[in-house]
């Protein structure tokens, strides 16, 4: 018997009606030859402090750094959980063979694995490895089945991000909350979480620390057009005043015009992060509303395999452009044009080498039905998106021209679109999307010549310096892609990947634990820390727990793992080096006065609040303390009545 495990009971339904195993059983459905079962979320976990040894149960600094000699896992203590994991255990230990059909990915790969290792799977291990949920997908999947030894390397990789998240997050917190929150608070540390939250708390900084400045811009309006001085701003309203009063009384004089055609290619296609930018700017949602969205999109399978950090696709793809273009028929105006011709094939669209695990976010081909308001919101960019990639190019006309008066030249820039290109598709769909965004770029020009001249209406203006803008949503995902670099330039962005923090995966949920704890809160789109978060990056002295630059090195490496281009045991060496140096560190700093931390101990322990340590479970109040309601499952937090 073959037996294959699937993510979650949805995709294991559709594995198994591709198969033709028809038969439910309770915790898996068999026939044809085969059993599929599943697993949900997290069925097994890296041991607690103190199951490796009792002593690590209390928090107490002398226990640290905690660093077990070798890490174990365990099956979560649940019910549902425990008793799914026994049928898998009892369908392995009767298996011919094993297919692992858990979610294609990093964490997908970690989690089936520790799932296979727990129930002493000692049958031959295949991987199915697929980017979409279509039968036609699964059927293909089937034919090209690999042993599971190919993805030893992403196992490793998945395997030396939790040991390494392990390791950091239990001392790190234990470590602050003993040292400086003095049983008020148990201060929260995470290897992603703190830097991501640094980014937010130093951008505020800079707002409140920001003091404006005054500078002047003088402007003069020739022919209905504002033409801007090209010397720029006047640091002071002499000096501007006396710029104006030269140009005043003066002609104003054409004294070159330069003209460029160039093109515009199409947005590109999108990976989870630039998808999710995209949805906060253009409607609002969450990262993690995003996520589970598109999520469901691909479940339903709409759309392809969404946890992507590519916007290109393989050319094994090309072929299936028309099926996919005629299958999404509500689109029909827009993909007929192309389906009457050959479809371009360009190396912004398809490119082998800039594809790892998984392809760019489009549609299947299935004609989507049923869909709600935000599902058909998201699908309209993503099919939208990816139609316009087959369009031919925007082509452009840049206009300069350039004036004087009395020797102090002016310029104005201007765009005309010649040929709207990929455009069309948007402007076709009444979406404001492509177009809004640069307005101010695509004036047109009246037709001017070089020497001409006449009165113009000069003007001094008063300026302020603005502050930076508060993080978003959007404006932190791309933060946390780029390792808190501002780049809007899609090619050096492609480049800062490689060092972003958290995965495309992991960042909603990184976000959304932020909120949980209490360190951010959001005003409209704004993304604002709260006192306790501002306090806790303002406490933390060791760069290497809040800079995004450094933490985005790790990332880096860990990448490099999945890759075979750097040895995990080298990473996670070096993780417990670490530990043990900020540890010493920490334990040796006697300078610091314990901060207030003005937000937390009235909130953090009332019952029904969110566990700030765990994050998952909830506030319940006992005899003598507050405790979380996970405590079974391990999660240590506790806070004795005598301490408020």
């Amino acid at each position: 018997m073959i037996v294959c495990i699937a993510e979650k009971p949805s995709v294991a339904r559709d594995i198994a009606e591709v198969l033709g195993a028809k038969n439910r059983k309770d915790g898996y459905i068999e026939g044809n030859g085969y059993q599929v079962t599943w697993t949900f979320g997290h069925l097994c976990g890296l041991l607690e402090p103190h199951e490796y040894t009792p002593e690590w149960k209390p928090w107490a600094l002398s226990h640290l750094p905690m660093i077990p000699q070798r890490f174990g896992i365990k099956v979560m203590n649940d019910s549902g959980i425990q008793k799914q994991f026994k049928t898998i255990e009892t369908l392995m230990a009767s298996a011919d063979e094993v297919i692992n059909c858990g979610d294609a990915g990093q964490e997908g790969e970690l989690i089936q694995r520790w799932v296979m290792q727990k129930a002493l799977c000692k049958c031959p291990v295949k991987r199915l490895w697929i980017s979409s949920l279509t039968e036609e997908a699964i059927r293909e999947g089937f034919t090209k089945l690999k042993d599971q030894s190919e993805y030893q390397r992403l196992y490793e990789a998945g395997l030396s991000r939790a040991i390494g998240d392990w390791l950091l997050g239990m001392n790190a917190t234990r470590l602050y909350t003993l040292k400086y929150g003095k049983n008020r608070q148990v201060l929260s540390i995470g290897r992603v979480q703190t830097p991501t939250l640094a980014l937010i708390v130093n951008r505020q900084l800079e707002i409140e620390n920001f003091k404006p400045e005054a500078y002047w811009e003088l402007k003069t309006v020739y022919r209905d057009t504002v033409f801007s001085a090209s010397k720029g701003r006047f640091l002071s309203v002499e000096e501007g005043t006396t710029f104006l009063d030269t140009v005043r009384t003066a002609e104003f004089i054409v004294t070159d015009i330069n003209t460029k055609k160039g093109t515009e290619s199409a947005p590109r296609l999108f990976d989870l992060t630039s998808l999710q930018v995209e949805c906060n700017k253009k409607m609002g949602y969450s990262a993690d509303e995003t996520l589970k969205i598109i999520q469901s999109l691909y479940e339903k399978k709409i759309t392809t395999y969404p946890r992507v950090d590519t916007t290109y696709l393989t050319d094994d793809i090309y072929p299936k452009i028309p099926d996919i273009l005629k299958g999404i028929k509500d689109y029909e105006l827009l993909t007929k044009p192309l389906l009457a011709g050959k479809l371009p094939k360009t190396k912004k669209v398809f490119d082998n080498s800039k594809v790892t695990d998984h392809h760019a976010i489009i549609p299947t081909g299935i004609h989507p039905t049923a869909l709600t308001d935000t599902e058909r919101a998201v699908f309209d960019m993503v099919a939208l998106r990816f139609i316009a990639n087959f369009y031919p190019e925007c082509k452009i006309s840049t206009t300069t021209v350039l004036g004087e008066v009395e020797s102090i030249e002016f310029k104005v820039n201007g765009k005309q679109i010649l040929e709207p290109g990929w455009r069309v598709v948007f402007t076709k769909a009444k979406s404001q999307s492509e177009e809004t965004e640069s307005e101010d770029d695509e004036k047109t020009l009246p037709i001017f010549v070089i020497g001409e001249s006449g009165p113009h209406e000069p003007t001094l203006a008063e300026k302020w310096t603005s502050p930076p803008k508060s993080h978003t949503e959007a404006t932190l995902l791309r933060a946390m892609e780029t390792a808190g670099k501002l780049v809007d330039n899609e090619e050096l962005r492609d480049a800062l990947k490689e060092n972003g923090i958290g995965r495309p995966s992991t960042r909603a949920s990184i976000i959304e634990t932020l909120f949980k704890r209490e360190y951010i809160r959001k005003e409209r789109k704004n993304l604002i820390a709260t006192n306790t978060g501002v306090e806790l990056i303002g406490m933390i002295q060791e760069d290497l727990l809040k800079s995004a630059e450094l933490t985005g090195l790790w990332e880096k490496k860990l990448r490099q793992i999945e890759k075979g281009e750097y040895e995990a045991k080298v990473f996670l060496d070096e993780m417990k080096s670490l530990i043990t140096e900020i540890v010493f560190n920490v334990k040796s700093d006697n300078s610091r006065i314990t901060p207030t931390l003005t937000h937390s101990t009235q909130t953090e322990t009332t019952e029904g609040k969110i566990c700030p340590l765990c994050g998952k479970g909830t506030i319940l109040k006992g005899k003598t303390a507050y405790g979380c309601s996970r405590w079974k499952e391990g999660c240590e937090y506790r806070l004795p009545f005598q301490q408020q």
